[in-house]
């Protein structure tokens, strides 16, 4: 059997032997969305710690959970922390919770992240909903032998943030009457923020905001045939776009500041896109 397959259905029996709970969405909570779990009604919470072989996220803040609950009605499994391509970890367990949340029965992946603003027509605290991503300087999860128990050889990649999904998030912040940019998003391999010139460089490639996670986990779901929406708080212009250095105090700032706006509208969205599931295609 294929290491990576082998380890992700280890993975997966552990889950199952602790949580009797099928989710219709799995969130990834980024930052200012980390207390997210606190406004949902939980049913169940499983440390990663206690999940044999599942990486384990080393970031400060990150809890390093799953939550099973609901969102109103809604049954959802949330990622509290994410690993991190730049934590050392293969791009194979990076990805890993988003395949085993699609095994444990999710059909949508809903991403958030912190991000740092590349358009200058964006401010920090803007919402930005994912459009594309371009991830061509971090490593495909998916290579290496094909897990043909999860997705084909050569998946298309033309439609990985469903336009059906989109039309849900754009609707929804307008009922909620807040501002949602819209853009392209590009994931660098980080942990250091990036040069002016490398800023350029991203806003030349068609990039509107950047980070450090969330394209390589869409690309893997999308494999799997989930349905994949994503919305970055934007939490500072990028490099060299304003006379002072970057700093992560900075970003939790800013995602700590909008992040009662972020859970309204994360909630609002997963309300109106269980309403539409059907009809998505």
């Amino acid at each position: 059997m294929n290491p990576v397959y082998e380890k992700l259905m280890k993975c997966y029996e552990s889950v199952r032997e602790k949580i009797d709970f099928t989710p219709e969405i799995a969130l990834v909570l980024g930052s200012g969305l980390g207390d997210y779990g606190d406004s949902i009604r939980v049913e169940a919470t499983l440390d990663y710690h206690e999940i044999e072989g599942f990486p384990v996220s080393t970031v400060q803040g990150h809890k390093g959970r799953f939550i099973f609950g609901y969102v109103e009605d809604v049954p959802v499994v949330c990622m509290q922390g994410r690993v991190h391509y730049y934590e050392g970890y293969p791009m194979t367990d990076v990805v890993l919770p988003t395949r085993l949340m699609k095994l444990m029965g999710a059909k949508v992946l809903f991403l958030t992240n912190a991000a740092g603003g590349i358009n200058y027509d964006f401010a920090a605290g803007d919402f930005m909903m994912i459009t594309d991503h371009i991830m061509n300087f971090v490593p495909s999860p998916l290579i290496g032998p094909n897990l043909d128990e999860l997705g084909p050889r050569f998946p298309d990649m033309s439609d990985i943030y469903k336009k059906d999904l989109q039309e849900i998030l754009r609707s929804t912040a307008k009922q909620l009457g807040m501002k949602l940019q819209e853009g392209v998003y590009i994931q660098l391999t980080g942990p250091n923020f990036e040069t002016p010139q490398e800023v350029k460089m991203c806003r030349i490639l068609g990039a509107d905001a950047a980070g450090m996670s969330t394209a390589a986990e869409a690309v893997a779901a999308n494999h799997m045939g989930m349905k994949v929406c994503g919305i970055s708080c934007i939490s500072n212009l990028a490099c060299g776009m304003l006379d002072q250095p970057l700093s992560h105090v900075e970003v939790q700032e800013t995602a700590d500041r909008v992040s009662g706006q972020f859970k309204e509208l994360v909630t609002a969205a997963i309300v109106n896109i269980h309403k539409g599931l059907e009809s998505i295609s």
